[in-house]
């Protein structure tokens, strides 16, 4: 019996027993989510599948089961809707086909033709302000003029009309404005790769930035909005320190004041009172969330909720009045949940659960970890495990077992504590899986964003390896048998690991991952331009010949032939971000060199897939790829894939189940 089939017959008698979780039940559409109460408390929104797509719905508040649909798209999810502020109507965001274009909408709560308010080609709204004493009207930047701009616009949301504020032709690139909808100040990023801010006095730009943020702290200082009265405002500031803290300015005097501050991490989230804008909370995310108050009543109904429900949980939304609450729930081995909570009366009203489907099912818990990197760093990480693998819940497993490795995305991003569908699903197949914040990951402060500049394939690698060296050391995998699996960054890292590393994993699932750093910086959209010296300081400058050899050097397509161990690609068509042809150009090199490769590609999806039939197809093959190469179990792949719009260009053949 060779060693993939002994994997096999050991990872299936684990969970064997244990019921198996359909990928419809994990990926599939929720019954509701991304509920919303209107500022004024007589409505209550979410999203919900009409046709099998997400669609915005509406309900009255003191009625929520008398819900309408509001919209009735039938391609592409709606991925967000909110209430306008003066709660007259629904806005929401769509695309065409994942092309990250996103359009605002609006659809009248009292009933009506959805419109579209901004009905431009090519074109990305950007948000810069919204005001509580001026309720019809908001700030958008719209590069509808020039791709690589976004010109100030001020949307009248109930006639519809936009009049030009401010025409960007100088590269700025966010703008922010206070409660009386006036642009305050311009910011765009200096020759250092940093942040130049500078303010807007009488609707002209100061030619001198005030404020200036050196490319260390571009990812961890910024404005955090003003006071309704204009009297304060609040910064999250990392200069002369590592972690991001938060202060106050007094806006006649130019003081600030430190407000609060953390060692582990950055300061995350603030509460923020609805009328007068004031922080009355913040919180901090290391392993895991904690809340901090200064208002006693918020801190008290945050303690009441503390009794109430098992796990994490939060404020989704809140009325003007704050007398009404949607609190999302999160039990962590049960499905996410919504409650409507009315602080005068201290009641909980479920308003649903988003996937009832998951009740009772052998949903596994998350465990935090810290792991050390070879040169001393600790890399906050999370490790599910199997059901029936760890007897006395300690985290480690009674025996080594296959295990996943995945890689978030960004790298600019983080992975945190909480349910994750894909946890989940590879533990209910008989995996442990593995996430690391490597080096480059956000929300701990900048000493560890920078310490991934210029370390692509390098030390940001380095801390994979070490994660799944503390795993194997730990008794937690199986050396032999450890996938790498990931999107965006993490599919580069995938990519990256079988070809630096040829070795060290079993197998790859690369999601819309750049395979050529060098093309990769040429293809950005156009409206990223105005911030692409980052890129250049923290990946490598193609403008120069030591930072063009550092990308050619830290790109996977180079090393193509040295893949030995097999690899499954997806990627979407129409992605603006890393395109098809970071894709195509891997698969090509491998064919060259006869080195066989599985290949699925979306024509109608764009960074990442969001159709569910597609998801759910792209995960069906997935599945049956890591069964090949870990002996895990797998969902038969049945019809899944013909009901999407995948395209397998090459490698069926390579899949379990598939063909």
């Amino acid at each position: 019996m060779n060693s993939v089939t002994t994997a096999a017959a050991k990872a299936a008698s684990r969970v064997a027993d244990i019921p198996l979780i359909t990928r419809d039940d994990l990926f599939g559409n929720p019954v509701r989510s991304g509920a919303q109460i209107s500022p004024d408390g007589k409505w209550l929104s979410w999203m919900a599948p009409w046709e099998g797509v997400m669609n915005v719905w509406l309900a009255p508040s003191d009625k929520p089961d008398d819900a309408k649909r509001m919209t009735s798209v039938t391609d592409r999810p709606i991925p967000m809707a909110f209430f306008a502020p003066d709660s007259s109507s629904l806005l929401y965001l769509r695309d065409k086909e994942g092309d990250e274009n996103y359009l605002l909408y609006k659809a009248d709560v009292l009933g009506g033709e959805p419109v579209c308010l901004t009905p431009f080609e090519k074109t990305r709204v950007q948000f810069i302000g919204s005001s509580e004493t001026i309720r019809d009207k908001v700030l958008l930047g719209l590069n509808n003029r020039d791709e690589r701009f976004h010109d100030v616009h001020l949307l009248n949301l109930t006639t519809g009309e936009l009049t030009l504020v401010l025409e960007n032709n100088e590269g700025w690139a966010s703008f922010d404005a206070d409660d009386s909808l006036t642009l305050r100040w311009a910011q765009r990023q200096n020759a250092a790769g940093g942040v130049d801010m500078h303010e807007i006095i009488d609707g002209e730009i100061a030619e001198a930035p005030r404020e200036v943020v050196g490319m260390d702290d571009a990812l961890t200082t910024g404005m955090a909005g003003y006071t309704t009265d204009g009297k304060t405002l609040f910064w999250l500031d990392s200069r002369g320190r590592n972690t991001a803290a938060l202060f106050a300015e007094d806006t006649a005097t130019g003081s600030r004041k430190l407000i609060a501050e953390d060692d582990r991490a950055d300061i995350g989230g603030t509460i923020r009172h609805p009328k007068t804008g004031e922080i009355q909370g913040y919180s901090v995310t290391y392993l895991r969330t904690e809340r901090h108050f200064f208002d006693k009543d918020i801190e008290a109904s945050f303690t009441w909720l503390r009794e109430q429900l098992d796990g994490d949980f939060g404020v989704q939304s809140r009325t003007d009045d704050d007398t009404k609450w949607l609190v999302w729930n999160d039990p962590l081995t049960a499905p996410i949940r919504c409650f409507i909570f009315d602080r005068t009366a201290q009641t909980l009203e479920l308003f649903y659960v988003g996937k009832p489907q998951l009740e009772g099912q052998p949903l596994q818990p998350m465990h935090p970890r810290e792991i050390k990197a070879r040169d001393g760093l600790t890399l906050p990480s999370y490790l599910t495990l199997p059901p029936a693998s760890d007897d006395d819940g300690d985290g480690v497993p009674d025996a080594p077992l296959p295990m996943v490795l995945l890689v978030h995305g960004g790298p600019w991003a983080r992975d945190g504590y909480g349910f994750n569908r894909t946890h989940q699903w590879l533990a209910n197949r008989g995996y442990a899986v593995l996430s690391v914040n490597y080096r480059g990951s956000t929300g701990f402060g900048k000493d560890f964003i920078n310490a991934g500049n210029l370390e692509w394939s390098k030390k940001m690698h380095d801390d994979l390896i070490d994660a799944v060296e503390w795993a194997v050391d730990a008794g937690i995998a199986d050396k032999d048998q450890v996938a790498i699996m990931g999107g965006s960054y993490g599919g580069y890292a995938t990519l990256v690991g079988l070809t630096y590393t040829p070795d060290v994993f079993a197998c790859g699932v690369d999601i819309v991952g750049p395979s050529n750093l060098e093309t990769l910086l040429e293809t950005i959209p156009p409206y990223w331009e105005p911030m692409v010296k980052q890129f250049h300081e923290r990946m490598g400058n193609p403008e120069t010949p030591e930072g063009l050899q550092l990308l050619r050097d830290c790109s996977p397509i180079h090393k193509a032939d040295k893949i030995v161990k097999p690899l499954l690609i997806g990627q979407g068509a129409n992605d603006p971000r890393v395109k098809q042809s970071e894709s195509d150009q891997i698969v090509s090199k491998m064919e060259e060199h006869g080195i066989p490769v599985t290949y699925v590609l979306f024509p109608d999806e764009g960074h990442g897939f969001h159709r569910p039939e597609n998801n759910i197809a792209f995960n069906a093959i997935a599945e049956g790829f890591l069964a090949s190469c870990l002996g895990g179990r797998a969902e038969a792949i049945s019809d899944v894939v013909s009901k999407s719009t995948a395209q397998i260009p090459t490698g069926e053949e390579y899949v379990k189940g598939l063909g």
